[in-house]
């Protein structure tokens, strides 16, 4: 596996990673540079050239797998008989200087409904490095044309157009997703929450709506989905930023992907982003 597709794989399964490579050599050494290797949680792929470089800069790199905020580094190591390395001696007689680069998960954020309010948020979204799923079940929505705004987007973007069952589409969302739920239709939005509580491993659930929308689907979630009030206050609503109180389908994105990114913050600090239980958003702006 070439070290591109083993960087995709880690991002695929949202695990950190490092990648490292032989920046500088100097004389002899197993590896020119460029040489590259990527470390995950409990596998590798590539190399940089055995022995104890390799032993030690994995080993450098799982300590930076469980570091939060985690810097690239350099490491330099002397190959001769004089040098008694942490796994043992290498005299190729030259000298090696080794780039390591964190990989850490990419977040990812599912937006159910993308009507005026949900392509606006998508457009902004989109220009950061993170797995965007934009779902919705109106055929006339999620068309190429209407999406082409999409087009030059930084982040990784997953279409899924779901005429029946959108709350389908949560079994198969990555751990820790960001959850948004903000569809043309109440009753579809009432049974995405239903959904979102039962899927395990979500990160933050978002409605967007007002206060008297809420407490009708308070009582439903309550009533007929049996869920305990501290399972319902894991959904936050409304959503966004306090102050931030326009009704414009533009200004209530920028709310919404303000507390969004605030979200991010806090999984950032995490040395290994946790699943459930994510920052929640802020209960403020946000109406449908």
């Amino acid at each position: 596996m070439t070290w591109v597709a083993a960087v995709a794989r880690l991002r695929a399964r949202r695990e950190p990673g490092v990648l490292v490579t032989v920046a500088t050599v100097r004389g002899h050494a197993p590896r020119r540079a460029g040489a590259k290797l990527v470390v995950g949680q409990t596998e590798t792929w590539g190399s940089i050239g055995g022995g104890n470089i390799e032993a030690v800069a994995i080993d450098r790199a799982r300590e930076l797998n469980g570091t939060a905020d985690a810097e690239p580094e350099l490491m330099e190591f002397a190959l001769n008989d004089k040098v008694t390395g942490r796994h043992g001696v290498q005299c190729c007689g030259g000298a090696v200087t080794v780039l390591l680069e964190p990989l850490p998960v990419v977040q990812a954020v599912a937006v159910f409904g993308v009507g005026h309010v949900g392509l606006e948020l998508a457009r902004i979204l989109a220009r950061h490095n993170l797995d965007l799923h934009l779902i919705d079940t109106r055929p006339d929505i999620l068309t190429d044309e209407r999406l082409s705004v999409l087009a030059d987007a930084v982040a990784q973007i997953h279409v899924h157009h779901t005429p029946l069952l959108p709350e389908e589409v949560l079994t198969e969302l990555a751990p820790g997703t960001h959850v948004l739920i903000m569809t043309h239709d109440h009753a579809e939005d009432a049974a995405l929450c239903d959904a979102a509580l039962r899927t395990a491993g979500l990160g933050s659930i978002g409605l967007i709506g007002s206060a008297a929308k809420w407490a009708r689907f308070r009582q439903r979630l309550a009533a007929e989905g049996g869920h305990d009030a501290a399972t319902i206050d894991r959904i936050k609503t409304p959503i966004g930023m306090a102050g931030i109180t326009g009704k414009e389908p533009a200004t209530i994105a920028v709310s919404v992907a303000a507390d969004l990114l605030r979200a991010f913050e806090h999984d950032r600090h995490r040395a290994v982003p946790s699943a459930v239980g994510a920052a929640p958003f802020a209960p403020v702006a946000g109406s449908a």
